[in-house]
């Protein structure tokens, strides 16, 4: 069971890093970086602390990016086992973070340090871009620390997140590129009254609902070969004083998108308002962009990862953009190759959340294979 990969990931968990807090996750990273020639550079923003590590200076700039903050647990004694004990039990590790993302990050750096081992004078340059505020708001972690590096015009050229993209085996799937989310806080206004007298009144949720089911019905595009169709999800509604008998003045709809790179978020807006308009509405909307969409379709990163995987767990990986986003939104634009590749995400953000021990050996390997086929 013994191994360096285990042996990190445990003293990662064993660290209570709730977002933004890291404490002392991230120092415990450089000081191993340290030793195998990466220049640090620490970069705190707010109450968030960053790190940019590189190792080289020539191109191509490989990164591996990732976060130490974790999601908070939950109450402590509905845990099996303690979440931050990082006990091992029937060949699991659990604890908070052991698949989201501390085992990624531990088999990271021991890739690292058997590839540097073997090869002290490889091509181009490794970099670890490393946040502790990905489960959280996402204002100053990964965000910044790219503004940083466009600043002076550093760029990635591939980039491996070890969110835990994996289905039912190890590498069994690859994030080559995530959805883009759209969110609007649409208020309807309407005015006041009695139910027993609606004609005094004006009732907003009335007034929507006509205009929400047209919404609700459209088909926004047909996605394409690496995307399914977008999504259009009314996520909350809130409206009224808590009795029965009083009309509401307003109504509160959230909105949001989940849409592909056939559509924009720009053609998603003016849509939406044409339909807005069609009806008798008093309205105001307020949007947020959460992402762009992105995809690495070919190249040299997917032609990296996918016998990388291939050589360890035997099969071949599917490329897949499902799901939310991750941190890679904010890497993807600067024109870098980037996916997602991480252990299992049965157990993310769940009690007893917990990573296959053998799977987090394998998954170093995985990361060392990619490194000898981008950097060799």
């Amino acid at each position: 069971m013994n191994s360096p990969t285990l042996n990190l990931a445990q003293a990662l968990i064993q660290r209570p890093s709730v977002t933004p807090e890291d404490h002392g996750c991230q120092a415990l990273l450089i000081e191993r970086l340290e030793k195998i020639g990466f220049q640090i550079e620490r970069l705190r923003f707010g109450e968030v602390d960053n790190f940019w590590a590189r190792r080289g200076s020539s191109a191509p700039l490989f990164a591996f990016a990732g976060h130490t903050d974790v999601v908070p647990t939950g109450p402590e004694t509905a845990w099996d086992y303690p979440p931050f004990g990082a006990e091992i039990h029937d060949g699991l590790l659990h604890g908070r973070g052991a698949a989201d993302m501390k085992g990624s990050i531990a088999a990271f750096v021991t890739a690292c340090e058997r590839f540097v081992a073997e090869h002290p004078d490889h091509t181009g340059s490794i970099a670890f871009l490393i946040t502790s505020d990905e489960e959280g708001p996402s204002i100053n972690g990964t965000v910044k620390v790219i503004e940083h590096l466009e600043a002076r015009q550093e760029k990635i050229d591939c980039c491996l997140v070890g969110e835990p993209s994996s289905t039912d085996k190890l590498g069994d799937i690859i994030k080559n590129g995530r959805r883009g989310s759209l969110n609007a806080k649409l208020t309807v206004l309407g005015k006041q009254g009695h139910v027993a007298y609606p004609h005094l009144a004006d009732n907003p949720i009335h007034r929507c609902a006509a205009a929400l089911d047209e919404l609700a019905g459209i088909e926004w595009d047909q996605g394409n070969d690496f995307f399914p169709p977008t999504s259009f999800q009314i996520s909350n509604i809130n409206a009224g004083t808590g009795v029965t008998n009083v009309i509401p003045g307003t109504v509160e709809i959230l909105l949001n998108f989940r849409y592909s790179t056939e559509v924009t978020a720009e053609i998603l807006q003016q849509r939406l308002l044409a339909i807005l308009d069609k009806h008798p509405l008093r309205y105001e909307i307020e949007w947020t962009l959460s992402g762009l969409p992105f995809l690495t379709a070919a190249g040299a990163l997917v032609e990296a990862i996918v016998p990388s995987v291939e050589a360890v767990m035997g099969f071949k990986p599917q490329l897949s953009t499902s799901g939310g986003t991750s941190d890679g939104r904010f890497i993807a634009p600067t024109g870098a190759q980037v996916v997602e590749l991480g252990p299992r995400n049965a157990t993310i953000h769940q009690v007893n959340e917990c990573v296959s021990v053998e799977h987090l050996n394998q998954l170093s390997e995985i990361y060392e294979g990619v490194l000898q086929r981008l950097l060799t």
